[in-house]
C-alpha cells in the first residue's frame, strides 16, 4: 500500500501565521471589546441605565445611528454607481477620480473636518450659496451627513468594484438578445450579484459612520439635543472622568451597532444563497 496522502496547506508556515493573526487579533479587537465589558460588568447594570438614560443622551444616539444609516445608504447608492462608472465606461480623468475616491482614507479626519467646515460654513464657497437660498449646511444635521457620506464613500465603492471588473459585458449582451429590458437587466441579472458585496460596503460604511469624531466634530456644532453627536458625549465623560459613564454609552452603541450589523449580514447571506453562492 502507498503512503497516505498529506494534505498540505499551500500557505506556508500556517501555524505561525494563524498564531501571529490571533494574536494581534486579540490585542487590536477582543481585548479593548473586553476591557469595555469587564468595565460595564464591574459597574453594573442599574449604575450604567442610571448614566445612558437621559434624555440628552438618547437624542444624541437618535441623531449619530440615524445619520449614519441614511449616509450609509446614500453610500450604497451612489457608492455602487460609481464603481460602475469606473469600471465600465473610460473617459478623461477616470484615473484621477478613481484615487480621488481613496483620499478620506489618507485624509486625517480632522483635516476633512476642518475643510468641510470651511466649504459648508456660513461664509464658505457653497456654504454662502446655501444661506443665499436660505437655509445653512455647517452646524446643522446635513452638515454631519455631508461628513459621514464623506468618510463612508470609499467602503461601498472599493467593495463593490471589484464585482463589477469580473461581470462579464456578454451577461448584459445576452439578457438583450433574450428581450429583456435595460431595466429589468439591471434588477434581475445585475444587482443579485451585486447585492452581496455592496451590503458588505453598506456595513462598512455604516460601522465607520457610527463612530467617527473627527470630521464630523467642526461640522457638526455640538448643540445638545440638535447637533451633538454620541462620540462627543463620551469624550466629555472621560474629560469629566466619568468613566462609567462614557463606558455605558460605550457599550449601547457597542451593542446597537451589533445588533443592526447582525440583521446586515443576515439579509447578506440570504442573498447569497439566493444567487446560489452558498
Amino acid at each position: 500500500m502507498g503512503r497516505p496522502l498529506v494534505h498540505r496547506s499551500p500557505i506556508p508556515g500556517l501555524g505561525i501565521s494563524a498564531g501571529i493573526t490571533l494574536t494581534m487579533l486579540s490585542i487590536v479587537v477582543i481585548l479593548p471589546i473586553g476591557a469595555l465589558l469587564l468595565k460595564g460588568a464591574s459597574a453594573g447594570f442599574v449604575t450604567l441605565w442610571s448614566e445612558v438614560n437621559t434624555p440628552r443622551i438618547w437624542g444624541s444616539l437618535w441623531l449619530s445611528f440615524r445619520l449614519s444609516f441614511l449616509a450609509a445608504l446614500f453610500n450604497l447608492v451612489f457608492g455602487v454607481l460609481l464603481a460602475w462608472v469606473l469600471v465600465r465606461y473610460h473617459f478623461v480623468g477616470r484615473r484621477i477620480l478613481d484615487a480621488a475616491v481613496d483620499l478620506p482614507f489618507a485624509l486625517p479626519t480632522a483635516v476633512a473636518g476642518i475643510a468641510l467646515t470651511a466649504l459648508y460654513a456660513p461664509n464658505g464657497a457653497f456654504g454662502s450659496i446655501a444661506k443665499e437660498l436660505g437655509f445653512k449646511i455647517a452646524y446643522t444635521p446635513l452638515g454631519i451627513f455631508l461628513a459621514l457620506v464623506f468618510v463612508g464613500l470609499p467602503f461601498v465603492t472599493r467593495t463593490v468594484q471589484p464585482v463589477i471588473a469580473e461581470i462579464e459585458a456578454e451577461v448584459e449582451e445576452v439578457s438583450a438578445t433574450l428581450g429583456a429590458s435595460r431595466l429589468y437587466t439591471i434588477i434581475h441579472v445585475i444587482l443579485p450579484m451585486l447585492t452581496p458585496a455592496a451590503l458588505t460596503g453598506f456595513a462598512l460604511s455604516l460601522a465607520r459612520a457610527v463612530g467617527e469624531y473627527g470630521s464630523v466634530i467642526f461640522i457638526a456644532g455640538n448643540i445638545p439635543f440638535k447637533t451633538e453627536i454620541a462620540p462627543l458625549l463620551i469624550v466629555i465623560k472621560l474629560e469629566e472622568f466619568n468613566y462609567v459613564g462614557a463606558t455605558a454609552i460605550g457599550l449601547t452603541m457597542l451593542a446597537i451597532s451589533f445588533v443592526m450589523l447582525l440583521v446586515i449580514n443576515a439579509i447578506q447571506i440570504l442573498s447569497r444563497r439566493r444567487i446560489g453562492y452558498v
